[in-house]
């Protein structure tokens, strides 16, 4: 894979490219990633910056060749009471992954836990390879999920295997991930990165604006009740028929060749 790194390897993230695709890499291995203000701050930087990069189509996160992410830093929390905790705003650090336009994909490896399985529950696609362990264990610390753990999981999984996750601290494996739905896909092991990629590339290639549709259908309809998600599905549907890529793509059906998308 040749990729170009953008910031020193001493940095909470690097960021390379791939393409029309951005991998951004967390980078504090020697805590198995685990989220501190300064690695939080700079994922946040990078979203932002990559989700206003008119070069970039999607948004690729890994961890690197061992882990994803191992949680969060406990050390920033231990000593907060309910008011300090509140003003570092920790929900704003994470409002440029879940609110980003653009897809995202996820690469996971090795251990998935406490704020890493929700930073990873917040993108559109997830890749596992067969290290991966997935959990939200922080009910063995005295607290609970607070970044969506609880509402993403019982969304994706249901009620029961929530409960198992949070309640009990059960980590579940990539491949039972894969089986329940939480990943689409999944890997050999150190296969995440290179699969992931390559689903990110084949989206790339996409229409832009169909991809950005599509991607606030499923988020937003996801809560709304049917009737109401079935005719924000069909509004966004419609509009498409006002883009040269709709033409494009029907023309280049028609006449059995590749499409040429340009995002118009």
């Amino acid at each position: 894979m040749t990729s170009t790194s953008e910031q020193k390897s001493s940095s909470p993230v690097t960021i390379a490219r791939e393409g029309a695709v951005a991998i951004v890499t967390m980078n504090r291995p020697e805590k198995r990633n685990a989220l501190d203000l300064a690695m939080r701050g700079a994922i946040a930087e990078a979203f932002r910056a990559l989700s206003t990069d008119p070069e970039v189509r999607v948004i690729l996160i890994t961890g690197g060749d061992d882990v994803f992410a191992a949680g969060a830093d406990l050390s920033i929390l231990v000593d907060k009471s309910p008011q300090s905790l509140a003003e570092l705003d920790l929900p704003s650090f994470w409002a440029p992954v879940a609110n980003c336009e653009k897809p995202v994909v996820a690469a996971v490896n090795g251990y998935c836990l406490g704020a890493g399985c929700e930073l990873m529950m917040m993108c559109d696609l997830v890749v596992v390879d067969d290290t991966a362990q997935i959990g939200q264990p922080e009910c063995s610390v005295g607290i609970m999920p607070g970044a969506g753990g609880t509402q993403r999981l019982i969304r994706a999984l249901g009620k029961p295997m929530a409960s198992l996750m949070t309640m009990c601290g059960e980590l579940i494996s990539a491949e039972r991930a894969y089986q329940l739905g939480l990943a689409g896909d999944i890997s050999a092991a150190n296969g995440a990165l290179p699969q992931a990629l390559k689903r990110a590339q084949k989206i790339a290639k996409m229409p832009p604006k169909a991809i950005q549709a599509i991607k606030r259908s499923l988020k937003l309809g996801a809560d709304l009740p049917l009737n109401e998600a079935l005719a924000f599905e069909n509004r966004e549907f419609l509009l498409l028929f006002d883009t040269q890529d709709q033409t494009e793509g029907m023309q280049a059906f028609l006449e059995k060749r590749k499409p040429v998308f340009t995002g118009k």
